[in-house]
């Protein structure tokens, strides 16, 4: 369809300029007063949607695709701003349009337009924002499109809302409990870096100088001292390219799946990971199910939020044994994953019929269990990080000392 510009008024007197796809001249016209404008100018030219959004969109984002992309906070509070638009009374076509006004020069502002125009067209929400899937998941997409269904949008959004705060404060622990020791350690390592360049050298001449026989430690410290001086570019770049390797590496299948089972096994990591995984579980699965969601879509979809590729196999082989109306928890339990008691839990509420409040119940005690995992994660880095930092400095030092001790006393004599 062709593309046609169009200087309007809004409501408030606001001169307003955009782009619009239609069939002809009064369809555009049609499509403009539906956003509530009062159209002042129409003309047909410029290129066709997709290669005008494609421009403006890497102004945006500049992603490698040319697509933009609202960062989980952006979605957040745009689904806040929408679903409060919607409860207040105002049609979905108005509150996009009131949405897209505002100008944050970030993602969403694209995003919200190309939304806006899908609905004017005739596009259900659901069909609009499944055209941005880096955007809005499954899970979204399969909430609003069951809201739309039970002529509930506004509150099913209210929910997507509650649930991904709770996604992020989860992500926000995690991230907070690493703050702290990664700050530790790049210290640590800085002060190494800046000791073995610049001081040791000088204490290495001197003892050229004085001649004599130096201790092991002594030696092994000056040897690492001239590699760095001689070599530093070079371990750089070896460090950087086994970074960069590793990254890559991890994002293939294969590697994934071998990464995520060392996090599920390692100390300390794999009570935040499994805790994580089970909460997140638990709770879209019950967002779904609440909302009507059948069991079989409603697992797919789970198994693409969990977070953990080898909790998600899980799922998917647990939704392979599961038909419409049968229990979950037995063919979790075959699969030898999610813990007993999970799975005792789900299994007491599909026995009682309240699958919804078994899956709160789940929800909270694997909350609660995330959050004492990053407690203790916190409490026991804290002493590692002393012990790790006092062997590098207590090597140094006492290498240094021994070869001082051993050249005075040599003196003496």
């Amino acid at each position: 369809m062709p593309l046609f510009k169009y200087i309007a008024r809004s409501r408030t007197g606001e001169k307003v300029e955009g782009a619009i796809e239609a069939a002809d001249r009064r369809a555009a016209l049609v499509g403009i007063e539906r956003m509530g404008h009062v159209p002042v100018s129409v003309a047909e030219g410029g290129a066709p949607a997709a290669a005008g959004a494609a421009k403006k969109w890497f102004r945006f984002e500049r992603r490698p695709s040319g697509r933009a992309r609202m960062k989980l906070r952006e979605g957040l509070l745009f689904t806040r701003e929408l679903s409060d638009l919607l409860a207040s009374g105002m049609t979905l076509g108005d509150a996009l349009n009131a949405l897209s006004q505002r100008k944050t020069k970030r993602a969403q502002d694209a995003v919200v337009q190309m939304l806006r125009d899908d609905i004017v067209q005739g596009s259900s929400l659901s069909g609009a924002l499944s055209k941005w899937p880096d955007s809005f998941s499954t899970l979204y997409v399969s909430m609003v499109r069951a809201g739309e269904a039970s002529g509930q949008l506004a509150e099913v959004l209210e929910q997507l809302c509650r649930h991904f705060e709770r996604v992020q404060e989860a992500r926000e622990k995690v991230l907070m409990a690493l703050v702290y020791p990664c700050i530790v350690l790049s210290v640590g390592v800085l002060t190494m870096i800046f000791t073995l360049v610049f001081v040791v050298p000088r204490f290495a001449a001197i003892f050229d100088q004085l001649g004599g026989t130096l201790p092991l430690p002594t030696r092994v410290l000056i040897a690492i001292s001239r590699s760095l001086l001689r070599y530093g570019w070079g371990i750089l770049a070896g460090v950087a390219a086994a970074v960069v390797l590793v990254r890559r590496a991890v994002r293939t299948p294969a590697g994934r799946r071998v990464w995520h089972r060392i996090e599920i096994r390692l100390p300390l990591v794999r009570g935040i990971v499994t805790a994580n995984a089970y909460a997140q579980f638990a709770r879209t699965l019950g967002t779904l199910r609440a909302n009507g969601v059948p069991v079989l879509q409603a697992l797919s979809i789970v198994e693409d939020t969990v977070g953990n590729v080898v909790i998600a196999g899980a799922v998917r082989d647990a939704r392979s044994r599961v038909t419409d109306g049968a229990t979950i928890s037995g063919p979790l339990v075959a699969g030898k994953i999610f813990p007993q008691l999970l799975t005792d839990m789900l299994a007491v509420g599909e026995a009682s019929g309240d699958v919804a409040g078994a899956l709160r119940h789940i929800t909270r005690r694997y909350d609660s269990d995330l959050d004492r995992s990053v407690k203790i994660l916190t409490t026991a880095l804290e002493p590692i990080m002393i012990v790790i930092m006092a062997a590098m400095v207590g090597f140094i030092a006492v290498s240094m000392l021994m070869a001082v001790f051993d050249l005075t006393s040599g003196l003496n004599v």
